[in-house]
C-alpha cells in the first residue's frame, strides 16, 4: 500500500472510534448537565463518584485493550480459533476484575473520607456507587466487544451504538433523576441506576451484532464461554496489566493537577476543570486515531508486513499532527469563546475564571501537541504488542517528571495555574521522547530481520 492509501485506511478505520469516544464523552457530558439541573449538592456528589468509578474501571479496561492488537493480528492471519479463544479471556479477565473491585464501590465512602472527602458528600457518592458500580461488569465487557469489533475493522457499529447510548442515557436520566412520566423522583440514585442500565443495554445489543452480524457469527464468540483456556489467559493478562497501569498512571496524573491547584484557590481551580473539559473532548480525536493505529500495527504484524507497518504508523501520526495544527489554532484564536459556554453570564467570578482559562488553554495548545505524541507512540507500540518497558516509560515521565515539575513551578515558584500545566506538559513531552525512541528501537530491529 502507498502511503496515501494507508491514510485513507486509517481514517475510515479511525474516523468512526473518534465518533465513538466524543459520544462516550457526551455520555457524562449530559450526566453533568442534568445532575446540575437537578441539584448542585447531587452533581458534587456525582463528579466524585465517577471519578472514583473511572479510575477502577480504564485500570480494568487494559485487558480490553489488549485484545485489540492480538485480534488484529489473528484476523490478519485468518486465525478466527485465536480471535475467538484472546477474547473469551479478555472477557474473563474483566469479569474477575469487576468482581475483584466491586467491594470498593459498595464501600466507597470510608476510601472517599480517607482521601480527605468531605463526609456528606462521600455518603452521597457511595449511595450512587452502591447502583453504578454493578455497571463495572457490563462496562468492562462491552469495551471488550468494543475492542474485538474495532480489530475486525467493524467500527460503524462500535459508533453507533456509543452514539445511541447517549439519547438512552439522555431520556433515562429525564425518567428516573426526575421522576417524570409517573416514575419516582430517584435524584443521584436514578442517574446511577440509568448508568448501569445504558451498560447493560449496550452489552446486549453488540452481543446480538456478535451473534448475528456476517464477519462475526463464524466466531462463536458466546459458545461454551465457560470453558476455561489458560494458555491464552496467561497471554492477554500478560499484555493487559501493563495497559492498565499505564492508563491509571495517566488518569491520577490528571487527577493529581487538579489537586495541586486546588491548593492555590477556588477559583484557578475551576478554570482548570473547564479547559480540562475542553482539551479533553479534543483529545477523544487522538485517542480514536491511535486506536486506529493500534489496530493497523496489529495487522501488519499478523502479515509480517514491516514496511507496511512503518507507512501506516507515519500515516496515523500525520493525521493526528493535523488535528493537532487545528487544535492549536481554535485555543489560541478563540479561548474565550471556548471558555463562555461553560459559565453562566451573571456569575461574579465569570472574567476572573475567563482570563485564567485563557492563559490555561494556551498552555494546553503545546500541552495538545506532546499529548498526542505519546498517545500514538503507545498506540503503536500495543499494536506490536509492547506494554511493560513503554508502562514503566510512561510511569516515570508522569510522576517522576510531570508531577514534581507541575508542583514546583505551580506552587514553589509561584508560576499558578499555568505553571501547574507546563508542568504537565514536561511530563508528557518525556513519555512522547521516551516512548518514540522505544517504538523507533523495535521497528529498527523488525526491519533489520525481515
Amino acid at each position: 500500500m502507498t502511503y496515501l492509501q494507508h491514510i485513507r485506511a486509517t481514517l475510515v478505520l479511525g474516523l468512526p472510534l473518534v465518533g465513538s469516544h466524543l459520544a462516550q464523552f457526551a455520555v457524562h457530558m449530559v450526566d453533568t448537565i442534568m445532575l446540575g439541573w437537578y441539584d448542585v449538592t447531587a452533581l458534587a456528589a456525582s463528579v466524585l463518584a465517577t471519578s472514583f468509578f473511572f479510575v477502577i474501571f480504564i485500570m480494568g479496561a487494559g485487558f480490553a485493550f489488549a485484545v485489540m492488537p492480538m485480534v488484529a493480528s489473528a484476523a490478519a492471519q485468518d486465525d478466527s480459533v485465536r480471535v475467538r479463544r484472546v477474547t473469551r479471556m479478555g472477557m474473563w479477565l474483566s469479569v474477575l476484575y469487576a468482581a475483584v473491585f466491586i467491594p470498593a464501590m459498595i464501600w466507597a465512602g470510608p476510601i472517599l473520607r480517607a482521601f480527605g472527602q468531605e463526609v456528606e458528600l462521600s455518603g452521597l457518592a457511595q449511595d450512587y456507587l452502591r447502583i453504578a458500580g454493578w455497571g463495572l461488569f457490563p462496562a468492562l465487557l462491552v469495551m471488550v466487544l468494543k475492542s474485538y469489533l474495532a480489530a475486525l475493522e467493524r467500527t460503524q457499529v462500535v459508533l453507533w451504538v456509543t452514539v445511541a447510548a447517549v439519547g438512552v442515557n439522555a431520556a433515562l436520566n429525564w425518567l428516573l433523576i426526575f421522576g417524570n412520566m409517573g416514575l419516582p423522583e430517584m435524584g443521584l440514585r436514578g442517574a446511577a441506576v440509568a448508568s448501569v442500565m445504558v451498560h447493560i443495554i449496550s452489552l446486549l445489543v453488540l452481543g446480538g451484532y456478535v451473534i448475528k452480524g456476517v464477519a462475526t457469527r463464524d466466531h462463536a464468540l458466546f459458545e461454551r464461554l465457560w470453558r476455561p483456556d489458560p494458555p491464552a489467559f496467561t497471554e492477554v493478562f500478560r499484555l493487559g496489566w501493563p495497559i492498565g497501569l499505564t492508563n491509571l498512571a495517566e488518569s491520577g496524573m490528571f487527577s493529581a493537577s487538579a489537586l495541586i491547584i486546588g491548593l492555590i484557590g477556588k477559583l484557578p481551580l475551576a478554570a482548570h476543570g473547564i479547559a480540562l473539559q475542553i482539551t479533553s473532548a479534543t483529545f477523544m480525536v487522538h485517542i480514536g486515531i491511535s486506536q486506529a493505529a493500534t489496530v493497523r500495527a496489529g495487522r501488519a504484524i499478523g502479515r509480517a508486513d514491516v514496511v507496511g507497518l512503518g507507512r501506516g504508523g507515519l500515516a496515523a501520526v500525520s493525521l493526528s499532527m493535523g488535528a493537532v495544527a487545528l487544535t492549536m489554532l481554535v485555543f489560541l484564536g478563540v479561548p474565550e469563546l471556548l471558555m463562555k459556554g461553560f459559565l453562566r453570564p451573571d456569575d461574579p467570578a465569570r472574567d476572573q475564571i475567563i482570563a485564567i482559562g485563557i492563559s490555561l488553554l494556551a498552555v494546553a495548545a503545546l500541552f495538545q501537541l506532546v499529548d498526542a505524541g505519546q498517545v500514538m507512540a503507545l498506540g503503536l507500540l500495543r499494536g506490536i504488542q509492547d506494554t511493560r518497558v513503554p508502562m514503566l516509560m510512561a510511569a516515570f515521565s508522569y510522576w517522576v517528571m510531570g508531577i514534581p515539575a507541575s508542583y514546583l513551578l505551580g506552587i514553589t515558584w509561584g508560576f499558578g495555574g499555568v505553571g501547574v500545566w507546563f508542568g504537565l506538559v514536561i511530563g508528557l513531552l518525556f513519555a512522547s521522547a521516551l516512548l518514540w525512541w522505544r517504538f523507533l528501537k523495535r521497528y529498527g530491529a523488525m526491519r533489520r530481520t525481515a
